[in-house]
């Protein structure tokens, strides 16, 4: 997108991605970079683990020489980075079949073995539930697919070695309550999902020049903040659940007055209470814009007359 900071590779141990234009000039001169590399480190690129993901855009000719430039036959459309995938089509459960398929693998393993209630506890919280975390972090997954995981770990959860399919005394949603309110402290999975997009929103929010919010800002908010940003047209999957979140957030967050010069009176919610945080009250003639037009400048106290 126009304005925002370009990207030409990201670096994570030693798993790596290099962007580049589908142009054969640019392939040739990444090989010629990659080769100085491999001749000053002695390390050389495995073309066999590596695959090239090319954009919608891209044709048949244009993938054709650049692979052949790179000496990389493999196509891929489905790779991960750090865990996450790189691309994401229209389904989410096919995408992100892949933690249900590994949370299905533990417990299967799990079901071999003689357990107490409190060893299912500590396996069911320390590992079924961690296993979605990092990608609910950034990506929603839908209510249907947590439900899903939710009905898949309650059913191992009241499982027996001897009946797989044991009646549910409790349901989900008691267990999922803290132990001081009689449940069992299991995590709600969407509920969780949406805890995680509202912290990643609220760090786009105070950390402005982070790259990832300068990535989002460029296309999606360029001239106001991630609390006033709409969903747009053609959103990422990305911004769709940051979206989420932000909308999370905003149930909840207040702003802090200080001098009140940059907090609007009816446009911004600043009073803590319960029914509304903004003020509910016919405008008189020519109304005061900023909070800091109702405080005495001297005092720094309410202008009473005024409120």
């Amino acid at each position: 997108c126009p304005g925002a900071p370009s990207i030409s590779h990201l670096f994570f141990a030693d798993d790596s991605v290099l962007l580049m234009r589908a142009w054969i000039e640019e392939a040739l001169e990444l090989k010629r970079i990659l080769q100085v590399y491999e001749r000053c480190s002695g390390q050389c690129v495995n073309h066999e683990k590596s695959a090239v993901m090319f954009s919608k855009n891209s044709s048949g000719q244009t993938k054709g020489s650049v692979k052949c430039a790179l000496g990389i036959d493999r196509e891929a459309y489905n790779e991960k980075y750090m865990g996450l995938l790189v691309y994401i089509g229209r389904s989410k459960r096919k995408a992100f079949s892949y933690l249900k398929d590994r949370i299905w693998n533990h417990m299967q393993g799990w079901n071999e073995r003689t357990l107490s209630r409190q060893g299912k506890e500590i396996l069911v919280k320390g590992v079924a539930q961690a296993v979605p975390t990092f990608a609910m972090s950034v990506f929603y997954l839908t209510k249907t697919f947590c439900e899903e995981l939710s009905s898949m770990i309650a059913r191992y959860w009241w499982s027996q070695q001897d009946k797989d399919n044991k009646v549910h005394w409790v349901s989900w949603q008691k267990l999922t309550r803290s132990k001081g309110r009689g449940g069992l402290g299991f995590r709600d999975i969407e509920l969780f999902n949406l805890a995680l997009l509202a912290r990643h929103a609220w760090r786009i929010f105070h950390e402005p020049s982070s790259l990832s919010a300068r990535i989002l800002k460029a296309p999606y908010f360029p001239d106001n903040t991630i609390l006033e940003a709409e969903l747009g047209p053609r959103p990422s999957q990305i911004w769709r659940a940051t979206i989420r979140g932000r909308d999370v957030l905003k149930q909840g967050i207040i702003r802090r007055i200080g001098n009140g010069e940059s907090t609007d009176i009816w446009a911004d919610e600043w009073i803590p209470k319960e029914t509304t945080p903004r003020p509910i009250t016919s405008l008189i003639a020519n109304p005061p814009l900023k909070v800091s037009e109702l405080v005495e400048p001297a005092t720094g106290s309410w202008n009473v007359d005024l409120v």
